[in-house]
This record gives structure tokens, sequence and C-alpha cells, in this order.
């Protein structure tokens, strides 16, 4: 896919130096430079994937979703609207990672509306993070995190309601 004609506003619009393989990008989404999107990915309406975002085949994405730097998505992943991925947040989708050995199935992972994750933070597959969590920078989340909960350390742990 190229750079989209400007006569279409709401088209999404894909940078010259992206590789994006999948015909299922939501209108008015903004793919950058030294993106890669595998093609069996889909991304919703109004989401934003920042430079050297990757994105496997087994992933899907709502609206209004940002992708920060740095960030792979794994097959596997479920992201809801309005979620923030921060910088370098890290993904995994295998408890028991081997060399050319791979799982008959990937771990599904889940972030539920409204959700953010901060910079840094590593989400183990298999998780689910509720609706309106927020997961603090360099956070290692290792089992679920129930909706509107602040969840910070390694392991993360919770701190109570979100902030607003």
């Amino acid at each position: 896919m190229s750079d989209t004609p400007a006569t279409d506003p709401r088209a999404p619009r894909i940078h010259a130096l992206a590789d994006v393989q999948s015909p299922h990008i939501g209108a008015g989404t903004q793919i950058w430079q030294f993106c890669v999107v595998l093609a069996g990915a889909r991304i919703g309406a109004d989401c934003n994937l920042n430079a050297q975002v990757f994105v496997e085949n087994d992933v899907c994405l709502g609206d209004r979703v940002t992708v920060k730097s740095g960030v792979q998505l794994w097959d596997g992943l479920s992201v809801a609207d309005d979620v923030f991925i921060g910088p370098n947040v890290s993904f995994t989708n295998d408890r028991t990672p081997r060399s050319k050995r791979y799982p008959a199935e990937f771990q599904r992972t889940r972030i539920e509306r409204g959700a953010s994750i901060g910079a840094n933070a590593t989400i183990l597959g298999g998780v689910t993070i509720g609706a309106g969590a927020l997961i603090g920078a360099g956070s290692v989340v290792t089992r679920d995190v129930p909706a509107g909960e602040l969840w910070v350390g390694n392991p993360a742990r919770s701190r109570g309601p979100a902030p607003a």
C-alpha cells in the first residue's frame, strides 16, 4: 500500500516508507514510516501507529488506538477502542518460548476499552487488562488487571483506582 491521494480526507494515511500488507485499515488511521503491518492484521478507524511499529497477522486494534514508537504487536493480541500503548511497550504470546518450536496456539491477550499502558511496560501473554486500567511505565504485568485500576511495579500490583 502506498501513500493515499489527498482527495479523500478520511482515507488511511500510510507513509511511503511503511510496509502495510493488510487491506483492513480503518478510515482516518495514520501509519508512519518504518512500520510493518502483516496481511491478516485488522486496524480500526482513527488509529495512530507511530514509527517502527510491527503488527503481526492475528492482531486486532479497535478505533482510536494510539501505538507509540518501538512497539511490536504479536499474534493473539486484541486491543479495544480508545487504548493508549506507550513507547517500547513489550508484549509476549508464549510463556515457554524455544527457538524453532512453536506452540499449537499462541496465548490470547486482551486490552479492554480505554486502558493505557505506560512506556517500557511488559505485558505477559494470556492476560487481560481491564477497561480504563492504567499500567505504569516500566511495570511487568503477569496477571489480569481489573477495570479502572492503576498497576505499577515488577511484578505489577494494584495501587488503587486509576486517575481520571
